[in-house]
């Protein structure tokens, strides 16, 4: 959380805010630092803005609950580079919604770093068509989906899908985005 928002809702103006308001401010101090860095490999035109990843990235880091300081870097790719990396670190030969890459730091190394996000774009915007959805809530569900992910959230057994796939929904109805397994 940058300074900036630290000061629009410290001191006096709190004051003045009105009970949601202040709730709302309690919630946003309460986040620890969350650095999200976001990069784009595609054209920028249609798709999300930076603020809006770091909204959806801290929104999963708040709805689970993590509360030490967290560095993530978001890239959004091509069909070519979502395919390459798939094929090379899943062995799987297509382009996919979104890969994660939890932080693998080596003993003693006390970062905040979580891992990256690689979330391809035309997957994203195909996979909003083909099931009805809004892509701007099609790309907050699958920004929080890999967030989760970093965090040690899966969904390769019906019990942890449960969890994941329940979490996601309450963190997206906070966001006013209805349940996308639904």
């Amino acid at each position: 959380m940058s300074g900036r928002h630290s000061r629009v809702f410290g001191g006096a103006a709190s004051a003045a805010m009105a009970p949601s308001q202040k709730a709302k401010a309690s919630r946003l101090k309460s986040l620890p630092q969350v650095q999200v860095h976001v990069g784009y490999a595609v054209p920028r035109a249609g798709l999300p803005s930076a603020t809006s990843f770091r909204r959806w990235a801290e929104a999963a880091l708040r709805g689970a609950k993590r509360r030490k300081p967290v560095e993530l870097a978001i890239r959004i790719v091509d069909l070519d580079e979502g395919r390459a990396l798939n094929r090379a670190y899943r062995s799987k030969d297509y382009a996919t919604n979104v890969l994660s890459f939890p932080a693998e730091l080596p003993p003693g190394v006390a970062l905040p770093l979580i891992g990256d996000l690689a979330i391809c774009a035309p997957v994203v915007l195909r996979e909003a068509v083909e099931q009805a959805k809004l892509p701007r809530d099609h790309w907050a569900h699958l920004t929080i989906h890999g967030v989760l992910h970093l965090l040690g959230y899966d969904h390769l057994e019906d019990g942890e899908a449960n969890v994941m796939e329940a979490l996601e929904t309450r963190i997206l109805a906070d966001l006013g985005i209805a349940n996308p397994y639904t």
